[in-house]
């Protein structure tokens, strides 16, 4: 389905009847990913996923947005929907935009669910750190003789090690810049509802250590790790999550 907010045309899709679940993927990702989890949890929910602006088959926005703009536009397509959220439901980058958008209370929630959510460890800032200097400065050592004949090469070689997804961004480039740039560990602090965060014990993106950090952060979270799975456990252990939902609700 298709609905227009802030000008930009947002795909979607609503899913069964019962209190909201409303679901944000995470970076470079689409509604989609939570294909089978949704048919999990649609049985007794009504289940809304969406395509961020500038994923799946949402448009661009027409400049580069910072997580306030997310967070803006998420309350903006819950007004639209004239939806009473029950549960916020974010993977990776969707847990950012719910961290920030809860701590300014741009959301009325009564809980959330964080799979693999991003933002807040000291590490992952000292990454992005290092990562934003590679860019600005980075680019020119590679046209330095004889590094010019192997630039592209030794970029992807550089942004996989650091484990970034600037390379993929494409339009969105300085978007992911302004994202990557905001630690989240004050805003994670201010979360009073309940939190249930869940986590694949071999996520190497954001790391278990990270869910951990976060569950300290969250006065009223737990932590659930599930053995051999990674940051899309979602995807990985659909059944497995959606039952650690349900026991949550």
């Amino acid at each position: 389905m298709k609905i227009i907010v802030q000008n930009i045309a947002i795909e979607y899709r609503d899913d069964g009847a019962g209190k909201v679940m409303l679901f944000l993927h995470g970076w470079q990702d689409n509604l989609h990913t939570f294909d089978d989890l949704a048919s999990f949890l649609s049985s007794k929910n009504r289940v809304i996923r969406l395509d961020l602006p500038g994923f799946g088959k949402s448009e661009i926005p027409g400049k580069a947005w910072d997580l306030d703009d997310y967070v803006q536009f998420v309350g903006n397509f819950i007004k639209k929907l004239n939806l009473q959220v029950y549960v916020f439901i974010g993977h990776s980058f969707g847990g950012r935009i719910i961290i920030k958008g809860l701590a300014e209370k741009n959301f009325q929630v009564r809980k959330i669910v964080l799979i693999g959510s991003a933002g807040i460890t000291k590490k992952s800032i000292i990454r992005s750190s290092i990562f934003k200097i590679f860019v600005k400065f980075g680019g020119l050592i590679t046209y330095v003789p004889p590094l010019i004949f192997w630039r592209e090469k030794l970029r992807k070689k550089i942004y996989r090690f650091i484990k970034s997804d600037y390379l993929g961004a494409g339009a969105l480039k300085e978007t992911f810049l302004k994202i990557i740039s905001e630690d989240l560990s004050n805003s994670a602090k201010r979360i009073t509802i309940p939190a249930l965060l869940i986590w694949g014990a071999s996520d190497t993106v954001t790391p278990l250590s990270d869910g951990k950090q976060l569950a300290k952060l969250i006065s009223s979270s737990e932590l659930k790790a599930i053995n051999r799975a990674g940051h899309f456990v979602h995807r990985e252990k659909p059944e497995e999550v959606g039952k650690l939902i349900q026991e949550f609700l």
